[in-house]
């Protein structure tokens, strides 16, 4: 059915040894370099070469728009998802990112760009992104056996690391030396190629709400009953799971703002160009890359390691909010990165196990939009204060407001964060 197992002894990655899974992640890796390649290009862009005050209101309301898809689309992400095959509408978001993205580098190259036309791209972009995240991450189990879910997440969750390094270390200098022609170019290359890739793959089980009465392992009245569950009702099914969502949407509120930071720290403090963007936005990426990879083996109780994940980060980054030099900066942003990669990968593939399969669909695009609620709200109040405070009070600011969630993550009862079930297989099938 699946990709065959290496030989016994020291087994291969599981991109490797899971072809498919393969595929479709590397078609993720793409899809989100070329989303992380622009938002940082086109960030970078306004506050070096448009915005004639501080910037910081425009790369904020840049930062908000690209987030607003995830936010306000979950209930139409869900039903696509739900009702579409995972190959068709994964290839079908990659195509229309592709789409938007030459529109615009033909646009750039012909005429003068307004800058209306950059957020217009950005928002785009975002809503292909939107339906491409929680469609691959409900996929897994499609992909992968059981045993290989934790692994599969990881792998997963590394996309956005890979996205961040790749983004930041091409986007603002692809600005610098092409502008946004040659911005819009290379990420319209990295949506085809994923599309492309996406085409390849089979899927060996059903998407949810396409498969046959006779083939589905439920009764027919958990299917009914499946079938008619609501956001809300799924959400209030999952008691241990609620206020873990809340902890990391307030803990968003203050980590997000980094990337409107980031770039107004480098105009405003460090007098840097593109290339110190790439520096900060790679340490980013690179320490979200090594945390995804190493977080199935921290130890202990995941709102544990989560709260001192949080803790952790919230000391790093208010290092720059103390000391303005790159080395040091850069080295906090990494720390930063590995914080959040950890905590994707524990939590996430809690998620994986504890949700029940018929819900995943609805569940991954409402907790797309959960914790990324915050971001256009972050992202508008930090550009907004960046343009009346210094980049390194916001620095401060971030770490001052991450406190209270790492506290409240540590304290919710043990009961928040059960252990995963080792029984039923995660998509609710036979193996």
């Amino acid at each position: 059915m699946r990709a065959p197992t290496a030989a016994p002894g020291r087994r291969l990655p599981l991109v490797l040894r899971n072809r498919a899974f393969g595929t479709v992640w590397l078609s993720q890796v793409l899809t989100q370099a070329g989303t992380r390649m622009f938002q940082v290009g086109a960030s970078w862009w306004l506050i070096g070469y448009v915005a004639s005050d501080g910037g910081g209101l425009a790369a904020g309301l840049f930062m908000a728009v690209s987030t607003l898809p995830a936010v306000a689309l979950p209930s139409l992400v869900a039903r696509a998802i739900a009702r579409s095959s995972h190959r068709s509408l994964l290839r079908a978001a990659a195509t229309g990112a592709g789409t938007a993205a030459v529109g615009l580098a033909v646009w750039a190259a012909a005429s003068e760009l307004p800058v209306v036309a950059v957020y217009a791209t950005t928002l785009a972009l975002a809503t292909c992104q939107a339906f491409f995240d929680p469609c691959l991450t409900t996929s897994v189990p499609a992909l992968v056996d059981d045993e290989d879910i934790e692994a599969a997440t990881g792998f997963e969750l590394s996309t956005q690391s890979l996205a961040s390094l790749g983004g930041a270390l091409l986007g603002a200098l692809v600005v610098d030396v092409a502008g946004v022609t040659g911005l819009a170019s290379g990420c319209a290359v990295a949506y085809s190629s994923a599309a492309v890739l996406i085409t390849t793959v089979r899927f060996h089980t059903p998407p949810y709400g396409t498969a046959p009465p006779a083939a589905s392992t439920e009764p027919a009245a958990c299917r009914a009953t499946a079938t008619r569950r609501t956001l809300r009702q799924i959400l209030g099914a999952l008691p241990h799971i609620r206020p873990i969502l809340l902890c990391f949407t307030a803990a968003n509120l203050f980590t997000t703002a980094v990337f409107v930071v980031m770039p107004l720290y480098t105009a405003t403090v460090l007098h840097g160009n593109g290339a110190t963007v790439s520096l900060l936005e790679a340490s980013l990426g690179l320490g979200t890359l090594i945390g995804s990879c190493t977080g199935a083996r921290l130890p202990g109780r995941p709102t544990v390691a989560g709260s001192a994940c949080l803790g952790a980060m919230a000391i790093a980054l208010a290092i720059p909010g103390l000391i303005a030099a790159r080395p040091v900066i850069a080295a906090a942003l990494l720390v930063t990165g590995w914080c959040g990669g950890v905590i994707g990968v524990r939590f996430v593939a809690l998620f994986q196990r504890m949700v029940p399969a018929s819900d995943k669909p609805a569940f991954f695009a409402v907790m797309q939009a959960v914790l990324g609620a915050t971001f256009p709200l972050a992202s508008l109040l930090f550009g907004l204060l960046g343009d009346h405070l210094s980049a390194r009070t916001l620095c401060l600011i971030q770490a001052a407001g991450l406190t209270p969630a790492a506290l409240a993550l540590l304290l919710l009862p043990h009961h928040s964060a059960p252990p995963a079930p080792a029984s039923a297989p995660a998509d609710g099938g036979t193996r």
